[in-house]
């Protein structure tokens, strides 16, 4: 049995979201193509060891700092202390080795607002030949690794933090609010939770125990009700000036 994420698509999503909401500092990592920071009109950060964009990315963002690196080589570069930047919004879709993706989330609350919002993406797969972690014989369909990790993860570890699963098309987003920045229970118990789960697999933790941990919230819904997560961090409208073309 699979929560099957079947609505709102999640760039849809994040459209209507950065439409609505402007954050003094959102960050991006696994970017590529730029499609999902393009409609921000935020300062941003966004990092990918390989960029392939089109058009214009940077648009009404008062600032974009883009770096073409890995996020473990980009947070270990200390970029965001030496700035002193305070992230509002991070939205972590890297590499799809849960691994990877927990060590994205420890740096980016670290560097977070306390009422800022962490978005994790493809942790609801739709069938087990999607989660595998063998990078020599990937799926030929869409491909999640197994990033689901990171919700049993943060529920058994993290209980503190409030964990919002939409359904938005095709592999689910996860909200992760209430965030601790100087949490150290996630690195203290790193190299134990990677001896756990590095083996384990969806099967073997259980289709129907994993599908029962969480319930899929309507994102159609949560834009409706005014994106609750996001009513704490995000900045007044009237402090947003688009910029502007000036005379030569």
């Amino acid at each position: 049995m699979f929560n099957v994420a079947a609505g709102q698509h999640y760039t849809r999503f994040f459209e209507g979201l950065h439409r609505s909401c402007i954050f003094d500092w959102y960050m991006e990592v696994g970017c590529r193509s730029g499609r999902t920071f393009g409609p921000v009109r935020s300062r941003t950060i966004a990092v990918d060891p390989y960029f392939r964009t089109e058009g214009n990315i940077i648009g009404a963002k008062p600032a974009l700092h883009v770096f073409q690196q890995t996020s473990d080589d980009f947070f270990a570069s200390g970029f965001l202390r030496a700035m002193n930047i305070q992230l509002s919004f991070s939205f972590l879709d890297g590499m799809h080795l849960f691994e990877f993706l927990l060590r994205d989330f420890m740096n980016a609350e670290a560097h977070s607002h306390e009422k800022g919002v962490i978005a994790l993406h493809d942790c609801c797969p739709s069938n087990l030949g999607m989660t595998t972690r063998d990078l020599d014989n990937l799926p030929k369909g869409a491909w999640t690794g197994d990033v689901w990790k990171l919700i049993p993860i943060l529920q058994e570890y993290r209980p503190d933090l409030r964990i919002t699963v939409l359904d938005c098309r095709s592999t689910g987003l996860v909200l992760i609010s209430n965030l601790s920045p100087g949490n150290p229970v996630l690195r203290q118990n790193y190299d134990a939770i990677l001896a756990r789960y590095v083996p384990l697999t969806l099967d073997a933790f259980g289709m129907d125990r994993f599908a029962s941990s969480f319930q899929l919230t309507d994102a159609r819904a949560y834009a409706q009700a005014g994106y609750p997560d996001f009513t704490a961090i995000a900045k007044p409208g009237k402090s947003f000036q688009a910029p502007k073309p000036t005379v030569p």
